[in-house]
């Protein structure tokens, strides 16, 4: 075990085995989590509070120092951060990992991938590696989904689960995620038009450059329209709106698009660093009978106002789209694969409805009501039929309200006043 003090945190390193499918004998895979503590309590015998990384495809964060909901969990607890298994210093899910095998053997492979395994991962862990006692979970975006696999599979391992734009709808549907979703991000659309109004003709000047001429990025990749599109999923966290204006603000060089611009748009829309992000975008959805079947794409051919030539020109927001595969680099090697988990017609059931119906473990969840990623009727559903949960349902924050110092502890204080949380000693 690697163990080191950075200023405000002292740090351990865990590295463990684990198979690459929790259902049957196969070959073994890494899991690595990063254990945080107070220095001056590094001895104590402290709680433990796993933090789940939004995602999917998403590795634990590299804290700088105690600062936010870190800072503010280390007054009482040990904090976990796990890189869920595909990602960080895990045994990585790569394009090169995944080009070395058929389309039937790729699509297995990331079938492996999912809640489930990620929640087996976590047990054993807990079990291994910090003694069997049971420990409190703090779940952001996709690690609310997990939160709510967590509690179906195995909820004799957890104290109390905070959970921040996150709740999952509990009957999973692609085709419904979407249908409440796209909504959302043209309202995210009209609302960035009108803030910067001016950059309507900026943007339709970019698009009409984009379908006329051959446009290359960096990496050798053309531009499409469609793909200009996709920055949009940026509209749901602050500050979203500022950092494409910006981007839009010096597009052009002349009478070219400038490389400052084509260099960003590279790197916002590359998926180099979380490949498994676009990969299982979908499949996070699949539960029990019925494929997927590119819902996104579905729904946006539905949808006229998303179309590459309308104007003024509607950005997409967290929906991948099979052409992705086929244009952006480093997601090619996932094509064949992903088309075939796409047809997939049964997944593992990812919750217990019964077990969260008669839940007794107290969660907390801050349910954003403006949410553009996680529909706030889905989670609020969900909250009402999930016992002993608290929902806590605002508009003060976007998706990544977790940043800001309030949220962690109003839903750890929400718990607390039911006399959960932290177990006694």
């Amino acid at each position: 075990m690697v163990e080191y003090t950075i200023p405000g945190m002292h740090v351990r390193e865990h590295t463990l085995e684990v198979p690459l499918d929790w259902s049957k004998p196969s070959e073994q895979i890494t899991v690595f989590a990063r254990e945080l503590v107070d220095p001056i309590r590094k001895d104590e015998d402290l709680p433990c509070l796993l933090f789940l990384q939004g995602g999917p495809g998403g590795k634990g964060p590299r804290p700088n120092g105690p600062a936010g909901w870190v800072g503010q969990a280390l007054k009482k607890y040990r904090v976990v951060l796990m890189d869920q298994r595909g990602t960080g210093r895990s045994t990585p899910v790569t394009g090169r990992r995944i080009a070395a095998m058929s389309a039937e053997e790729g699509a297995d492979y990331l079938a492996c991938f999912r809640a489930d395994s990620i929640i087996a991962d976590a047990e054993h862990l807990r079990k291994t590696v910090f003694g069997d006692k049971p420990w409190s979970t703090l779940g952001q975006s996709y690690g609310g989904f997990l939160t709510l696999t967590y509690l179906s599979k195995a909820p004799e391992g957890l104290t109390a689960c905070y959970v921040t734009g996150g709740l999952a709808s509990i009957d999973p549907s692609a085709a419904e995620v979407y249908r409440r979703t796209y909504p959302r991000v043209e309202a995210k659309n009209r609302e960035f038009y009108r803030r910067y109004p001016h950059d309507v003709e900026q943007v339709a000047a970019i698009a009409d450059r984009l379908a006329a001429d051959d446009v290359r990025l960096p990496d050798g990749d053309r531009l499409t329209v469609r793909r200009f599109q996709s920055l949009g999923i940026d509209f749901g966290m602050k500050p979203g709106y500022e950092r494409i204006h910006w981007l839009i603000d010096e597009a052009f060089d002349g009478d070219e698009l400038s490389s400052t611009f084509l260099g960003q748009v590279l790197d916002s829309s590359s998926y180099l660093g979380n490949p498994l992000f676009a990969a299982l975008q979908e499949s996070i959805y699949g539960s029990g009978e019925g494929a997927t079947g590119w819902a996104a794409e579905a729904e946006r051919a539905r949808r006229p106002e998303f179309a590459e030539d309308a104007r003024p020109l509607l950005f997409t927001g967290e929906m991948m789209y099979p052409w992705m595969f086929a244009e952006i680099r480093g997601l090619r090697p996932f094509q064949g694969a992903v088309e075939l988990m796409a047809q997939r017609p049964r997944w593992p059931e990812l919750y217990d409805l019964e077990r969260l119906a008669s839940n007794d473990v107290p969660v907390a969840a801050a349910v954003y009501f403006d949410d553009m990623y996680v529909d706030s009727g889905l989670q609020l559903d969900t909250a009402g039929r999930v016992g002993n949960l608290q929902a806590w349902v605002t508009n003060e924050y976007e998706h990544d309200g977790l940043g800001s110092d309030r949220v962690f502890e109003r839903l750890t204080d929400l718990v607390a006043s039911i006399g959960g949380g932290i177990p006694a000693r």
